[in-house]
């Protein structure tokens, strides 16, 4: 079993920066897909990025793309979010998610058997 622990939400003004973690625990990261997903007010949770066990493919949502970015530390067992130019639009609780077998579908949540409880991040304009 995995759990997955998020932190580093909180209230920003527009075009300032966060950076989130996750910390795993109950197996390595380094044989996980590890995701970032968010869940607007009203809205159905949408994909933001993943990357692979591997940590050689990082994807990205189009609406992120040059602002967030997605690392991991293998020895701390933590995966980041580091999101830059936060825009109101960004305002969600963000979860990480991970899962231990392998699919190529990287935007479906449904992919993902292991989430976070969460993290709310408010971008004020």
């Amino acid at each position: 079993q995995v759990q997955l622990v998020e932190s580093g939400g909180g209230l920003v003004q527009a075009g300032g920066s966060l950076r989130l973690s996750c910390v795993a625990s109950g197996r390595t990261i380094s044989s996980l897909d590890m995701g970032w997903f968010r869940q607007a007010p009203g809205k159905e949770r949408e994909f933001v990025t993943a990357n692979n066990w591997r940590g050689d493919s990082t994807y990205y949502a189009d609406s992120v793309k040059g602002r967030f970015t997605a690392s991991r530390d293998n020895a701390k067992n933590t995966v980041y979010l580091q999101m830059n130019s936060l825009k109101p639009e960004d305002t969600a609780v963000y979860y990480c998610a991970a899962r231990n077998f392998i699919s190529s579908r990287w935007f479906d949540r449904s992919q993902y058997n292991y989430w976070g409880q969460g993290t709310q991040v408010t971008v004020s304009s």
